[in-house]
C-alpha cells in the first residue's frame, strides 16, 4: 500500500494556475484511485503501479501545453 502526497503546475503560463490544476483534479477523480485534496497537495492512495500512473498521466496532460512543470512528490510505503 502506498501513499503518495503530490502537487503539480505549470510555471511558465501565468498568474492564474486553476484551469491547470482543474485539469489535474479530473484526471484523478476519473482515475478511481481514492484520494483527499489539501490545502497544500493531494493524497493518493493505492498500489505503488496506480498511483504512479496517475501522477504519469496528470504530468502527461500538462506537458501538452506547459513547457515548464514543478511537482513534488512525498511518498510512505507500507507492506
Amino acid at each position: 500500500m502506498v501513499l503518495l502526497e503530490f502537487s503539480m503546475f505549470p510555471t511558465t503560463v501565468g498568474e492564474s494556475k486553476s484551469a491547470y490544476v482543474a485539469r489535474i483534479i479530473d484526471i484523478i477523480d476519473r482515475s478511481g484511485v481514492t484520494y483527499q485534496l489539501t490545502p497544500m497537495g493531494t493524497i493518493l492512495e493505492g498500489e505503488w503501479s496506480e498511483v504512479m500512473g496517475v501522477v504519469t498521466a496528470c504530468f502527461e496532460a500538462l506537458k501538452a501545453d506547459c513547457p515548464r512543470i514543478s511537482t513534488q512528490l512525498k511518498v510512505d510505503y507500507r507492506a
